[in-house]
């Protein structure tokens, strides 16, 4: 018995810490969140008790339906490619053999340690329609110049297009550690029965690399839902409404407007949405896995 209460004291001790900064810096923060929605406070100091004023304002609110269908078509055009196009080059690479696959390995990461202000001014560069290189391209397909960041059509593909390029070598390494993990036997087997490279792909690869994709989609999925950097940079704070999500609808409605209340009930909703779609493609996932 005493061995036990020591080990109980022992692990409190060792707990205490996290506890106290889960509390403090999670818990408590969600919790005045949550009460600021139901009043009309300003970004800094208290407000009067609205109720659910705030929540019938979203739900009437077209500005707030806009951002929220920009950031679920945004969510679109990256998970499901960028976890794709992860997969396929963590295959090409793991072929590879010695200082050649650390340096291939090496110039597909290093877009991910850039910040993203550094980002978006290579892309700024690259495609600006006067000088930028990708116009080239772009003008022999299309037949003109595209200023891409101030066309409505192209904005939200060309910045999903930069986040796949930014974001891309982290899911890379993590299928290129799920890969190693496989035995050769495995292939050297089905080699032995006929089997080519698409029927190893489907039957010994996928299954036991889906683990970490269902890792992969379900963190490009939270990362996505809370777009903003890249898109308030590239387009210089957003070319119109219809290019505004849910992150920047927030960043508007608290430290534009100063409505706090507000802002954190669209805040509110987000994680209300990232917590929901998150447990559902998980839970899908690990469904499908088994």
């Amino acid at each position: 018995m005493k061995s036990r209460k020591s080990e109980a004291r022992a692990a409190a001790v060792l707990i205490a810490p996290f506890v106290v900064a889960y509390l403090v810096l999670f818990i408590y923060p969600t919790v005045k969140m949550v009460e600021l929605t139901f009043t009309d406070a300003p970004l800094i100091g208290e407000g009067a008790w609205v109720g659910v004023r705030n929540y019938v304002r979203m739900w009437s609110d077209r500005q707030f339906w806009n951002a929220l269908w920009n950031t679920l078509y945004f969510v679109l055009l990256t998970v499901v490619p960028n976890t794709v196009i992860g997969l396929l080059i963590a295959m090409m690479v793991s072929r590879l053999k010695g200082w050649l696959q650390s340096v291939v390995l090496a110039a597909f990461f290093l877009p991910y340690i850039l910040p993203v202000s550094v980002v978006t001014l290579i892309w700024q560069w690259v495609l600006d329609p006067q000088f930028g290189i990708a116009q080239y391209p772009l003008s022999f397909f299309v037949g003109e110049r595209v200023p891409v960041f101030r066309t409505r059509a192209w904005i939200m593909p060309t910045v999903g297009f930069v986040t796949i390029w930014w974001t891309c070598g982290f899911n890379i390494l993590l299928f290129l550690a799920g890969l190693r993990n496989i035995s050769s036997e495995y292939y050297d087997a089905a080699a032995l029965d006929g089997a080519g490279r698409w029927k190893q792909f489907r039957h010994i690869t996928l299954p036991l690399i889906w683990p970490v994709a269902a890792l992969v989609l379900t963190i490009q999925l939270i990362l996505q839902l809370k777009i903003f950097d890249q898109l308030y940079l590239l387009t210089l704070g957003g070319a119109t409404n219809t290019t505004m999500v849910l992150v920047q609808a927030i960043y508007r409605q608290a430290f534009v407007t100063n409505k706090g209340g507000y802002g954190a009930t669209i805040a509110l909703a987000l994680f209300v949405l990232i917590v929901a779609l998150s447990v559902l493609q998980y839970q899908f996932l690990r469904a499908r896995d088994r």
